[in-house]
């Protein structure tokens, strides 16, 4: 069984770069320390630290052991704040993955039903679909929201629910967006400056066939994985981009931004990715509407 506290005093000597800080920090004899250290190495079988002038260096052992401390005493140091909560009445967690190509904007339309919640501790990761994916397989995740379905062959055994299909508006400052613009919309676009989501999102390929389809050739100048930075960067006059509009309703916020466009036969489709076991969370269901 490993010990935590000859852990937790190698943890610190690392942090800290050698024992005298480290004796410094814990309020210890410096031996003391050493000595717990060398006790977790014997444990272990490996040497951690090594000597390096007047510090101590990470071994390649040291090195995985402490990053695997960095992420137990991280936990351990949220515990207290937990407790505090679970005392403080009942809450219901919800796990959200946003996959890399889901226009961020339009999540919170998304999961809008379920935020008013009593008690709702609302946890989002951003990331690839595969991987979001997989950690939906270990119940690590109740539900992912993607531009697409997971893949047929897939060996995780998700199944998913099309939330929604949502018409794409494009705008722009100001400054580009003249009434001009507007009127030989969406021919101007040939004239415009063009942000784009990557090629992580669904929505860039359906994009690029329907400027074709128009004859358009594309003046891409920026490229953004987040919808919500790709509309900051227009906004100071960088380029006019596509949005969903379920997310374009946020865009009020940004003031400087105008509408465009609405783009006729260009649209995003946004599917709830959820296990066989998340399917029973009573705020899945309600998102997935089943």
């Amino acid at each position: 069984m490993l010990n935590y506290r000859h852990l937790y005093y190698f943890w610190v000597v690392a942090n800290e770069g050698g024992f005298a800080r480290a004796a410094e920090r814990l309020d210890m004899a410096i031996q003391t320390i050493s000595a717990q250290v060398r006790l977790l190495e014997s444990s272990i079988g490996h040497q951690l630290l090594k000597p390096s002038g007047r510090t101590v260096v990470l071994t390649d052992a040291g090195r995985a052991v402490f990053l695997r401390a960095d992420e137990i005493f991280l936990l351990g140091s949220r515990i207290p704040e937990e407790a505090a909560a679970a005392a403080t009445g009942p809450s219901v967690r919800l796990s959200v993955g946003l996959s890399d190509g889901i226009a961020k904007l339009a999540a919170h339309r998304l999961l809008q039903p379920v935020l008013a919640t009593s008690g709702l501790k609302l946890i989002c990761h951003d990331g690839e679909l595969e991987q979001l994916m997989a950690e939906l397989a270990l119940h690590k995740l109740d539900l992912v929201l993607a531009c697409q379905p997971p893949p047929h062959n897939s060996s995780f055994r998700l199944s998913s629910e099309r939330l929604v299909a949502s018409r794409v508006d494009w705008y722009g400052p100001a400054a580009l967006v003249s009434d001009q613009k507007i009127a030989e919309f969406p021919q101007s676009l040939k004239d415009l400056p063009i942000l784009a989501p990557t090629s992580h999102a669904a929505l860039r390929e359906r994009m690029d066939r329907w400027l074709e389809n128009l004859g358009i050739q594309a003046q891409i100048v920026g490229e953004f994985e987040d919808s919500a930075l790709l509309s900051i960067f227009s906004a100071q006059g960088m380029g006019v981009f596509p949005v969903t509009e379920l997310g374009s309703a946020d865009l009020v916020n940004i003031q400087s931004l105008q509408l465009l466009g609405c783009s006729d036969g260009l649209n995003e489709e946004i599917y709830g990715i959820y296990s066989s076991r998340s399917k029973n969370h009573p705020l899945v269901r309600k998102i997935l509407n089943i």
